[in-house]
């Protein structure tokens, strides 16, 4: 069994451990470390993300205000924010920026189990490019998610103004008007991308 990493002051953008921890040992080490964001990839590697930026996390509330408020014309399933961690077939741990799970996703689910680390792929992600993150490497983590079985994913571009949305067995493709609409899993919810875009003005 690992002991705890000592976190130190400047963190570095990536750890590898023999042997990787265990999913209960990441979960502790996700608790203890304040200020950074853990995610782990499927071969094990743990990345530290830093605390967003004001316009970064103006923009990612603006998404998470629009899909909960979509949820509230509703109330089944449950919606999440970039704090919640997920834990997904392939052994890695993400966190998206804003995730939708259906009701059937959380049936069965104990209150214990649903105050965790999730252990399942959401229905539909949104992931919101920070300056720090190259276009390269949100599409990376998209695509992540997608192999994982989530049937819906948004790749929002401020800097671009533009959303690219991915789905199961298709190639991504680019929205660029003010909205986008949502299918599957959130037929319904239909994002004003012009607000976002307020956020970086």
């Amino acid at each position: 069994m690992n002991a705890f990493l000592e976190i130190p002051a400047i963190p570095p953008r990536s750890i590898v451990l023999t042997p990787p921890l265990s999913d209960e040992e990441f979960e502790k080490l996700c608790e203890r470390c304040n200020g950074s964001s853990l995610e782990r990839t499927k071969e094990g590697t743990i990345n530290v993300n830093a605390p967003a930026g004001g316009t970064t996390s103006n923009g990612n509330s603006e998404i998470n205000r629009q899909l909960r408020n979509w949820w509230i014309g509703h109330r089944r399933g449950a919606t999440y924010d970039s704090s919640c961690g997920f834990f997904l077939p392939d052994g890695s741990s993400l966190s998206p920026d804003g995730a939708y799970v259906t009701a059937e996703q959380l049936l069965g689910l104990t209150h214990d189990q649903r105050a965790r680390f999730l252990r399942l792929a959401p229905a539909f992600v949104v992931e919101l490019r920070s300056p720090s993150d190259s276009l390269a490497k949100t599409a990376e983590k998209m695509e992540a998610w997608i192999a994982n079985g989530v049937a819906l994913g948004w790749l929002v571009d401020p800097y671009a103004r533009e959303v690219h949305v991915y789905e199961p067995g298709a190639a991504p493709r680019i929205e660029n008007g003010s909205q986008v609409s949502g299918t599957g899993p959130i037929e319904g919810f239909v994002l004003d991308v012009e607000e976002v875009w307020r956020c970086y003005e």
